[in-house]
């Protein structure tokens, strides 16, 4: 595909009516992007979004020597534009964000689907599949996670504290240690962290890993990732509550271990990235 300045006039006079059509749908749900870049801006599990778009439009070009245009039309992506259409005006009546937020990321897809063709968006469908991590997770989605998460963190820790012979009882989501009482929070869940490392796995998978389950792999093992590095963020505090001092624990060690554990957690899924990397043995 040619993307000269004569080339892109020409290309967009021939097909103007998908952009047109896609310009109006962008343009109908700005308040809806107003909303979502208000998330991104006050809420710390989702400022990643401003990330999504640029990176997005990126996979997509990427390709742009794959596509053969013009394409036989794809009425699969007719379907998918009306069910995002049917999926919207449902969301705006019940007043239901999320649904709002993701039929418009299906309208846009369809209407991509349909003018590139099947053969086309099977080179680009991951540019659009990226889109959905910037939208946040809905509400009761959120909260119904964040206690259980609460649960297992700070009982699975406490159960590596008695291992080492750190004295300490549990009661809820709160561990008590001699002179010091670790509350694991929701910000402590794992989930803060999660959203963000579901991402860079979809990314750092798509990229560099070949076929379909390999990336797939990575994506899933990034959730135990993400839970196993947020224990070992509350087993640290614990232990230098316990053996150092409470004040290290509370100020610098706890903020100190949230992003050590993050990149730690990044790294682990770099290098198990790297081991699916490596080619099956031929028999």
């Amino acid at each position: 595909m040619n993307f000269s300045k004569d080339a892109i006039a020409v290309h967009l006079d021939n097909h103007k009516y998908p952009y047109i059509l896609l310009l109006l749908i962008i343009l109908l749900n700005l308040p809806l992007w107003s909303g979502l870049i208000y998330d991104w801006l006050h809420d710390g599990n989702y400022s990643h979004g401003f990330l999504i778009v640029p990176i997005s439009i990126y996979l997509f070009y990427r390709h742009k020597n794959d596509l053969a245009l013009p394409a036989q039309p794809s009425r699969t992506g007719a379907l998918i534009f009306v069910a995002g259409c049917l999926g919207s005006i449902l969301a705006a009546s019940a007043g239901e964000l999320f649904t709002s937020r993701l039929s418009a990321l299906i309208i846009i897809t369809g209407i991509s689907l349909f003018y590139l063709g099947k053969e086309n968006f099977k080179k680009v469908w991951f540019a659009f599949f990226f889109l959905v991590f910037m939208i946040p997770i809905p509400a009761v989605i959120y909260n119904a996670a964040t206690l259980p998460m609460q649960l297992f963190a700070s009982k699975v820790t406490v159960s590596i504290l008695h291992l080492i012979g750190v004295p300490s009882l549990r009661q809820g989501n709160i561990i008590y240690l001699p002179q010091y009482t670790l509350e694991v929070t929701e910000a402590c869940s794992g989930l803060r962290s999660l959203a963000t490392l579901l991402a860079l796995a979809a990314l750092y998978g798509n990229l560099t890993l070949p076929g379909k389950i390999r990336p797939l792999a990575l994506f899933a093992a990034s959730v135990p990732i993400a839970i196993i590095a947020n224990i070992f963020r509350l087993l640290i505090t614990a232990v230098g509550a316990y053996a150092i001092s409470t004040k290290l624990a509370e100020d610098f060690l706890h903020e100190l271990s949230g992003l050590l554990v993050f990149l730690s957690a990044l790294i682990i899924i770099v290098i198990l990235g790297a081991i699916l990397k490596w080619p099956k043995k031929r028999s």
